[in-house]
């Protein structure tokens, strides 16, 4: 019994040093999911300029460059290429604004539970 209560005090007491800990690492977190979203919006990117790039060049190989249905094509490309950036910005902001709540949560709660043990 004794050594429980001696455990349940150590936690009691370490927790305060776990939860600066804890803020510290999800603002590490925030700051590598920004860098990460800033590289693979970097690489997507490329990749669309490159599948662009590519259908053009097939246009202009097959003569068809000033066709009017390769230009559509061309600008139906790009316009997907944008829609597919635009969502994975919005899928990117929406995970992170998630993860700052469930930060916040967790933050509130390890208040409440010290305003709790005073």
């Amino acid at each position: 019994m004794k050594k429980t209560i001696i455990a349940l005090s150590a936690i009691l007491l370490a927790s305060p040093v776990i939860a600066a800990t804890t803020h510290a690492t999800d603002n590490d977190v925030a700051a590598a999911h920004e860098n990460a979203n800033t590289a693979k919006e970097k690489l997507h990117q490329a990749q669309n300029q490159g599948e662009e790039q590519k259908l053009k060049a097939k246009h202009a190989a097959e003569g068809k460059q000033d066709n009017l249905s390769s230009k559509v094509s061309e600008g139906s490309q790009k316009a997907w290429n944008k829609t597919k950036e635009g969502t994975e910005k919005g899928w990117n902001a929406t995970k992170e604004s998630t993860e700052k709540g469930w930060n916040k949560t967790k933050e509130g709660a390890a208040s409440v539970e010290k305003k709790i043990r005073e």
